[in-house]
């Protein structure tokens, strides 16, 4: 009887066994004759992942069929401004990462996707060479151009200096691309480093990336410039020797000393000439660093034309701080209140003697003539 029952229940748990399989098969069967038929396309998924943000596969249906939730009424996209000259030579000289596809997404759909709380900057989009960037120079007012870029609303740019064609040219320009901020269609990736402008390799790396690069340079009285980057260098280390002692090679012949970086980076023509030898001058915006302090709109207007951009940042974005002595951010991009420039902005400088400044006014006169010719703009340092 004991041996009978023990066969019994080894049976039944065959048959469960095989009963578990054929179930088992049915629902699997089931999956895929739905899925080939379309219906598993409102079975719930991740709606994106880190595969698909780095392009690494198709996902152009499902963008669409998500923007096509997003978009708005067609009355509001007939409605919204139409945007000229986006710098079209620079796209069609675009580099992307195989897989990587363009978004072609209204600025309308954009802020809905916010105002739904998707974050279009880490979702939407494709990492692009920058198509313009601010190569100089330091101390000119490279930053403040920056934050007045950023409130447009086609300008996507990084933070922070790269350093990639100076200091870093050796990781490798998919390294640099990963730096990028993501951008539809019509929006132009940028960055600022200023030293680009006084490195004799960069014209040559910026080319090798994309010969169409625009490319903008912030100019400053060079002799004003020298001293902010004195005073610059002094706050982070009090020990410096005087200005004079680092800008004259002896002060009795009162000989400029060209080595010292603060007197070398404001021989603006030097520097130009061998930019030249890679971009035509029409791929060069020379922005006044003074004019941007007394009247920030227009320079602003000259900004954004260069860059093919409707004219978005005006009067209405400025006020002026008497106690920095420069132009301030009504309202910033993603805030509500008012914003000035860091504190090392509008620092006071420290009181350098009238003949050592004659002398370098004198000394740089024939560049600045010389910058002037070749620029084909009076930027009235004399």
């Amino acid at each position: 009887m004991g041996c009978s029952g023990c066969r019994v229940r080894f049976n039944f748990g065959k048959v469960l066994s095989k009963v578990s399989v054929f179930f088992t098969m049915v629902l699997i069967f089931t999956y895929f004759f739905y899925c080939l038929t379309g219906f598993c396309d409102s079975a719930p998924r991740t709606l994106y992942s880190q595969q698909a943000l780095d392009g690494d596969y198709d996902i152009l249906d499902d963008r669409r069929r998500i923007l096509g939730d997003l978009r708005p009424p067609a009355r509001l996209l007939h409605d919204a401004p139409s945007h000229r000259n986006r710098t079209a030579s620079a796209d069609a000289e675009q580099m992307d990462a195989p897989g990587q596809l363009p978004q072609r997404v209204s600025d309308s759909a954009n802020k809905s996707a916010q105002s739904n709380g998707i974050p279009v900057s880490n979702t939407f989009g494709t990492k692009r060479f920058p198509q313009a960037i601010i190569i100089g120079v330091k101390k000119g007012g490279t930053r403040a151009l920056l934050e007045f870029l950023r409130i447009h609303p086609d300008v996507r740019a990084v933070g922070a200096e790269p350093h990639f064609f100076d200091r870093f040219y050796d990781k490798g320009l998919e390294w640099y691309r990963n730096l990028m901020p993501r951008t539809l269609d019509g929006q132009i990736t940028m960055e600022k480093t200023p030293s680009y402008f006084v490195t004799k390799e960069a014209p040559g790396r910026v080319c090798t990336m994309n010969c169409q690069t625009k490319l903008i340079v912030v100019v400053r009285d060079p002799v004003t410039r020298a001293v902010s980057d004195y005073t610059q260098t002094l706050s982070k280390n009090p020990g410096l020797p005087s200005f004079q002692s680092l800008a004259l090679k002896n002060s009795s012949t009162g000989l400029i000393d060209t080595t010292w970086s603060a007197v070398r980076i404001g021989l603006y023509a030097k520097h130009l000439e061998n930019w030249l030898q890679h971009f035509p001058l029409s791929h060069f915006l020379f922005v006044s660093g003074e004019r941007l302090v007394s009247d920030p709109a227009g320079e602003m207007g000259r900004v954004q034309d260069f860059l093919g951009l409707k004219r978005v940042v005006s009067d209405k974005h400025f006020y002026f701080n008497q106690t920095k002595g420069f132009p301030c951010l009504k309202k910033p991009e993603g805030s509500s209140r008012p914003r000035c420039l860091g504190k090392s902005k509008g620092r006071p400088h420290p009181q350098i003697p009238s003949e050592v400044l004659q002398r370098l006014r004198d000394f740089y006169r024939p560049f600045n003539h010389r910058f002037y010719q070749m620029s084909g703009q009076d930027f009235g340092w004399d």
